[in-house]
Parts: C-alpha cells; sequence; structure tokens
C-alpha cells in the first residue's frame, strides 16, 4: 500500500483495514530486564551499532527473500505471520522496486550469492515484462501468478505512475549493478533498461504541465489526482525527465511538481525551517516517508533546484519529526530522545484492531512506527541508532521474522504484528545508503537519470 497524501486519505481506510482485534501486547522493559546489559547502567548497550545495524538489514531482507510472492519473487503487499494467506499473491509495484534494491543489498552483504540473486531477479523481470502495463506503467498491485491488475479501489485499476517510479527506480539500479557482468547479467541488465524506459510518461500529463497520478482503460483519468509537491513523488518527475522516448520538459516540473515556486515554505518548527510546503502538514511536516521513498536511488545529498536545497528539506523534515516526539505534546508513554517516528503504517484503531494511519505531528496517534526513525539515519544518525537501540531493547516484543514490526504503542500497549513491503524496504535500503552509498551511486551514476536531472535544472 503506497501511502499516498490525499488519496491515501479517501482510499486507505477502505483498502487497508484488517479489522479484528490484535492479542499481541507490548510490554516496555527497564534497565534491570533481561537483555539490557548488566543492570548497572542503563547506558550500556546490549549490542553495537554496526551489530544493530547488520541484525536490522538481515532480518529486513527476509521479507523480501523468504516472503516473496512464491510465483513471480516480487514482493508482497503484506504479510502477517499469524496469518500468513493474508493478500497471498497480492504483488505491489512499488514495493517491488524497493525489493529489486533490496536484493543487491543482499548480495553485497552476502545473504544471499550472486547466482541466487540473478535467478530471482531474473523471474522477477521476465514476470514484470509480462504484467498488464497501461502505456507503460505498472498497476498498484498486480496478481502474483497471472500478471493481471488487481484494482486498488473502484477508479483505480490501471497504471499507478507513482508506484511505476518507484519500481523504475529499482529497475536502473539493477541495469547498472550488472551492466558489466557476465552475458548472463548483461542480457538482465538489459532487460531491466528496456523496462523503465518502456513507461510513457508524457501520456501521464494529459497534455498539460503536470503529471497524473493515475490512468485506466475504464476509467480514464477519472481520478483526476496531479502529481505536486510537497510529498512523496519527486522521483516521478526525475524519472519522466530521464526517459529518452517519453520524457518532459523542465516546464511539467516547474508548474506540476513546483508549482511555480509556490513549493516553498517559510515556516519554522523547532528552529528548523521546514523550506517546502509539506501538502496538508505545512505547520510540523508530513508523515516521514516523504523523506525516503523517492531518495532510496536519489541521492539528496548536494541536490539542488531552482527551489530548495533536498538534503535540507530530508534533515529539517526529520528533526522536526524528532523534536515534536521528544517534545511529545500530548503525554504519550515511552515518546522520547529513543522512541521516535511517526510516518504512515499500520495503525492501532479506537477498538483496538490493526487499521492504517498517516501518522505524523499534527496526526499524532500515540503510534511509532520503526521504519520512521531507521529509515532516516542518513539524516539523524545519532537519533536514528537512540531509537534503533530502543527497540532492540524491546526485541522480544518488537522484532520478529521479517525485521522489526511495522507499528507499536506503548501508551495502548500494542504491537501491529505485521509487515508492509513499502515499510520494510526503506530500511535496509537506507541503512544501506547510509553505510556504503550502495543505492545512491548504482541510480546517480545512471546516463539517463544524470541527463534528467540536468534538464530539471539541478
Amino acid at each position: 500500500m503506497i501511502k499516498k497524501a490525499l488519496y491515501l486519505v479517501l482510499f486507505a481506510a477502505l483498502i487497508i483495514s484488517c479489522g479484528g482485534g490484535d492479542d499481541y501486547t507490548y510490554v516496555p522493559t527497564g534497565p534491570e530486564l533481561p537483555g539490557n546489559g548488566s543492570g548497572d547502567d542503563e547506558e550500556d548497550p546490549t549490542i553495537t551499532d554496526e551489530e544493530l545495524l547488520d541484525l536490522t538489514q538481515e532480518t529486513t531482507f527476509r521479507y523480501f527473500w523468504d516472503y516473496a510472492d512464491a510465483n513471480s519473487g516480487g514482493a508482497r503487499e503484506r504479510y502477517h505471520p499469524n496469518d500468513p494467506g493474508n493478500s497471498e499473491g497480492v504483488v505491489t509495484a512499488g514495493g517491488t522496486g524497493f525489493g529489486l534494491m533490496a536484493i543487491l543489498v543482499g548480495i553485497e552483504r552476502g545473504y544471499i550469492s550472486r547466482a541466487e540473486g540473478l535467478e530471482r531477479l531474473t523471474t522477477l523481470l521476465d514476470f514484470l515484462e509480462n504484467a498488464d502495463r497501461f502505456h507503460g506503467a505498472w498497476s498498484h498491485w498486480i496478481n502474483g501468478s497471472t500478471g493481471a491488475v488487481i484494482p486498488f479501489s473502484d477508479l483505480d485499476d490501471g497504471g499507478d505512475l507513482v508506484e511505476t517510479a518507484f519500481l523504475a527506480q529499482g529497475l536502473i539500479c539493477i541495469k547498472e549493478y550488472y551492466k558489466n557482468g557476465s552475458d548472463a547479467e548483461q542480457t538482465l541488465a538489459q532487460q531491466a533498461d528496456d523496462l523503465w524506459k518502456g513507461v510513457e510518461w508524457d501520456w501521464y500529463t494529459q497534455n498539460q504541465n503536470v503529471l497524473y497520478w493515475h490512468w485506466s482503460p475504464n476509467h480514464g483519468f477519472d481520478i483526476n489526482l496531479q502529481l505536486k509537491g510537497y510529498n512523496e513523488v519527486l522521483i516521478a518527475y526525475v524519472m519522466a525527465a530521464a526517459s529518452p522516448d517519453f520524457g518532459i520538459e523542465k516546464e511539467v516540473y516547474s508548474t506540476g511538481w513546483a508549482s511555480g515556486g509556490g513549493i516553498q515554505s517559510a515556516n519554522t518548527q523547532y528552529g528548523y525551517p521546514l523550506l517546502v510546503r509539506h501538502n496538508g502538514n505545512e505547520q510540523l511536516g508530513g508523515p516521514l516517508f516523504w523523506a525516503h521513498y523517492s531518495y532510496l536511488g536519489l541521492d539528496p545529498r548536494n541536490l539542488s533546484d531552482d527551489y530548495v536545497d533536498y538534503w535540507d528539506v530530508n534533515v529539517n523534515h526529520t528533526m522536526i519529526n524528532y523534536e515534536y516526539c521528544v517534545a511529545n505534546p500530548d503525554f504519550y508513554q515511552d515518546y522520547g530522545e529513543d522512541c521516535w517516528g511517526l510516518t504512515a503504517s499500520y495503525s492501532r484503531n479506537n477498538d483496538g484492531s490493526i487499521g492504517y494511519n498517516a501518522h505524523s505531528p499534527s496526526n499524532d496517534t500515540g503510534v511509532i512506527s520503526p521504519t520512521a526513525a531507521i529509515s532516516s539515519i542518513p539524516y539523524a544518525p545519532e537519533e536514528s541508532l537512540e531509537a534503533m537501540h530502543y527497540f532492540y531493547r524491546n526485541i522480544d516484543d518488537l522484532l520478529g521474522p521479517a525485521g522489526f514490526y511495522d507499528a507499536f504503542s506503548p501508551e495502548y500497549d500494542w504491537v501491529a504484528e505485521a509487515y508492509l513491503a513499502i515499510d520494510q524496504g526503506p530500511q535496509i535500503i537506507m541503512i544501506e545508503n547510509y553505510r556504503t552509498g550502495l543505492l545512491w551511486n548504482l541510480f546517480m551514476g545512471n546516463e539517463d537519470v544524470q541527463a534528467g536531472l540536468t534538464k530539471l535544472g539541478f
């Protein structure tokens, strides 16, 4: 489930809500409890930073390897360990793009062999090549057995340009990783390149200076959702500008994404300027996935257009989210320097059942999403690691078979014992970017990407 600004509000409750109670109980641990050092000093680490990064990456990798769709190898929309049949066969396009990058990390970290990675990726790219496409764009959800579109909503039964952009980001990393390899690897690299270049990005403008999110053969552009910043969709404009055959001009970016300069903001919180106008969250910033999804391959360091520096945007966004949790204006249990991070994720409904919510400082329900702090490690490494050590101190409650669970609330003694592809992916990828820059280097090394960025004035 991609967390879409505005669109999320309209559709998430209908699509994501799982219903039923969640009987998994969260119990905060203290310094005297087992697994938290000697008990003599609550600052004693239970694990080194490097070991913790290793643990988080390796367990999260399992989501995209052990729990991938059995037929296609793509990323499942969600995985519930206690209900493995939940949404079985539902592949998510954007999460699969994250999965492509995660598999490269898995190869580099030695979780799988290069040959195993090549075999899985060959199966996956063959699946994507034969899946339903709509003027080149993939649908949000895809049937893992047939490749047919699975409608995301009544009107959303066609191409999803933002999901496609997340997928294309991963395909470019595959192309760059394998382009100088064996004959089989070079064939895979060429296939990845051909797949993303087949997207008709310009079709999704309707001949206007803006990109549109959806098109359906049954409903056309009826959803009528324009891609305007600031939110998670910057990567769609970068990919559209990079396309050699179906590219957009700078005016589409300037008028669409940047609203002719209207994207800029003068708001400041906790001493940090927001710099951009966060759609629907103009005062305190939006959910933290806005600082992650577009930047898994797109390197925000030294990334400036005519309006803002996106590194500063993401650092400030992260720090405002962090400082809000430290200030804890609603007095939620355990919020603080080592327990923070608000983003869209599974959530606790008022009746205690599991649902979905776009958590942010302006929509705080007492639910912490581990992906928020973990995936922000390039922007706030000390603060991110503090949170990761908190998650580890509560390892018996918060760590499951595919990494840290999607969300929890100390306030309500509640854990969502479940996973979403788009929350697990940024963790393993952004940790790797923090450690080695792997995905940033691959994506930014692509000549089409560089041409697109130049076209847009970066």
